[in-house]
């Protein structure tokens, strides 16, 4: 056999030997201890409150919803796109820095406010487990106040701060597990808003009792409560857009 008919031999054999299939995204999450921990201890309680709420498990769309002033976070779901999302839990919010408002620079230790996805994921954080959020967003670096917005936000375990969202190692256990399955069943960016507070219309008028000297504040914190509103009255999320001033704007889907 000359050389040529023998690589196109070794070709042809390459081609039909089986290849050891891509690693799923969830396989490369169970490669970590703390991510395998997490499944272990916090899968059947989330597999229970499925059912208690009739929802498909494992969940099919995920939404975060974090409240500076009441320090909570709740975690909805929902079987598909155009399905109204159920309250699942609130969980404790265990540390916090910086004041109500959004974060307009780097090293404000400011929380940000506003409408991000989960866009990382880290298994081996220094706060146990972690999950990024996608601060700044173009809403952010409109309105900086600064060159540098900052970043490096996240949702983490542990119960200190600057800027972040803790949630006790526990908590980060259930929330990463659960943001883990939903990125496994095809929800590519899980959407995470943050708000000063629940924006029903009794906290909007304390908020803008409070600071009513800060007339651009309070306007912006109009735009977050459109967005509250919207997922409030039917409890679907809305499309969402960014202006080229940084003004939020929503649509029914």
């Amino acid at each position: 056999m000359n050389k040529v008919a023998g690589a196109i031999c070794l070709l042809l054999t390459a081609s039909l030997w089986p290849h050891p299939a891509a690693r799923s995204f969830l396989d490369e999450q169970l490669a970590h201890s703390r991510v395998r921990a997490a499944s272990a201890e916090k899968d059947a309680l989330w597999r229970n409150l499925f059912a208690e709420k009739k929802l498909a498990f494992p969940p099919r769309r995920l939404l975060l919803i974090a409240f500076k002033w009441d320090a909570a976070l709740e975690v909805w779901a929902a079987d598909g796109d155009l399905q109204p999302y159920t309250l699942l839990k609130t969980l404790r919010i265990c540390a916090s820095s910086g004041e109500l408002g959004p974060k307009r620079q780097f090293g404000d230790s400011q929380v940000p406010e506003g409408f991000y996805v989960i866009d990382q994921f880290n298994p081996e954080s220094s706060y146990y487990l972690s999950l990024h959020v996608s601060y700044p967003n173009s809403s952010d670096r409109v309105l900086a106040s600064a060159p540098n917005p900052g970043g490096d936000i996240f949702v983490h375990g542990d119960c200190v701060t600057i800027g972040c969202i803790p949630i006790t190692n526990e908590g980060i256990k259930e929330v990463y597990w659960l943001a883990v399955l939903a990125r496994q069943s095809g929800e590519k960016q899980i959407p995470i808003w943050i708000f000063p507070t629940r924006l029903n219309n009794d906290n909007f008028k304390a908020l803008v009792e409070r600071h009513r000297g800060n007339p651009g504040l309070i306007a912006f914190w109009g735009q977050l409560k459109q967005g509250y509103d919207f997922f409030a009255k039917d409890h679907r999320i809305p499309s969402i857009f960014i202006s080229t001033e940084g003004q939020y704007q929503f649509a029914v889907r």
